[in-house]
Parts: structure tokens; C-alpha cells; sequence
């Protein structure tokens, strides 16, 4: 998108008790965009010290949340997608992480740290769907106890877990 800055998020991935989960972190209210939203840890690219995308996606989440780049291993590159608000043009990469260190949430940047089982994100109670007109498209939401996940964290994830279920 014309005007947009570059950004990198991480889908981590990491399996307890025989399940798959994903991390996900609460921005603060203090955050100068996506005040409070539920969110992948990453941000946007900086170049003094990015060398790539998935540099700026492995930095951003080890600031935010104590996961150090060494143990996660990236298997994925998701579509990239535009935010409309922020201008952000979003690479979303997959990495697993096994076995998942103690993660700490930087004070500044996240509140809280949640582990969600891929199961509940694919449970038909969880996910639903809204048209709104601007901007004109389909908007997803996962119902979460007590979040909602929504806006481009949604649309990654919603991609994400099309292509783990679509069939061969």
C-alpha cells in the first residue's frame, strides 16, 4: 500500500499438554496505535538494525516478550496484509518454539501474555464475522474469555488456520 510502512509480526507456536497453542499479547492503553488490542508480538522495521522482515518480526518479539530469536524456528511466511488505520503493510512469519522458555512481557509494550490452544481458536463459538462498509470487506472477530481478537491480528489468524484445515 502507497504511503505504508513496512511491519513483521511472529505466529508463535508451541505445544502443552499435547496441544498446539499460539501467543498472543495485550497492548497497553499508552500505545501510540492499536491502543489495547490483542496482537502478535512485532512491529515495524527498523532499518538501522533489521536486515530483513523476519529480522524485525524475531527483534520486536524478543523485546516484547522475552522470546530469545535462537529458539524459535521459522517455518512459515504468510501473506502479507495492509492495515488501514495505521498504515502498516504486515508480514506475518510461523515459528516454533520448543520447548517454550519463561516468557516476560516488556512494561512498556504488552500487558499481558496469552497462550491460546489452536482448538478454541477453531471452535465455530469463537470466530465470527462482520460486514462493515468502509472499508468495505468482511471483518473477523475470535471471541476469546474475556478479549476479542480483531482487526489485522485477526486476519492473520484467520489465514493462518485456513491453511491448517484446508484438506488435499
Amino acid at each position: 500500500m502507497p504511503g505504508s510502512r513496512p511491519a513483521a509480526v511472529l505466529v508463535p507456536l508451541f505445544e502443552r499438554d499435547g496441544e498446539a497453542n499460539v501467543i498472543l499479547t495485550k497492548r497497553p492503553d499508552t500505545m501510540p496505535s492499536h491502543q489495547g488490542e490483542i496482537s502478535f508480538p512485532g512491529g515495524g522495521v527498523d532499518s538501522a538494525v533489521d536486515g530483513s522482515l523476519l529480522d524485525a518480526a524475531l527483534r520486536e518479539t524478543e523485546e516484547e516478550i522475552g522470546l530469545p530469536r535462537a529458539t524459535v524456528e521459522v517455518v512459515a511466511e504468510l501473506d502479507t496484509l495492509a492495515t488501514v488505520g495505521s498504515r502498516f503493510t504486515i508480514t506475518p512469519f510461523v515459528g516454533l518454539v520448543d520447548p517454550l522458555p519463561e516468557l516476560v512481557p516488556h512494561a512498556g509494550e504488552v500487558v499481558k501474555i496469552l497462550e491460546v490452544p489452536l482448538s478454541e481458536l477453531l471452535d465455530d463459538a469463537t470466530f465470527r464475522e462482520e460486514y462493515w462498509d468502509p472499508p468495505d470487506r468482511a471483518i473477523s472477530f475470535f471471541e476469546l474469555p474475556g478479549e476479542t481478537v480483531w482487526g489485522a491480528t485477526a486476519r492473520v489468524l484467520a489465514a493462518f488456520l485456513a491453511h491448517l484445515t484446508v484438506l488435499p
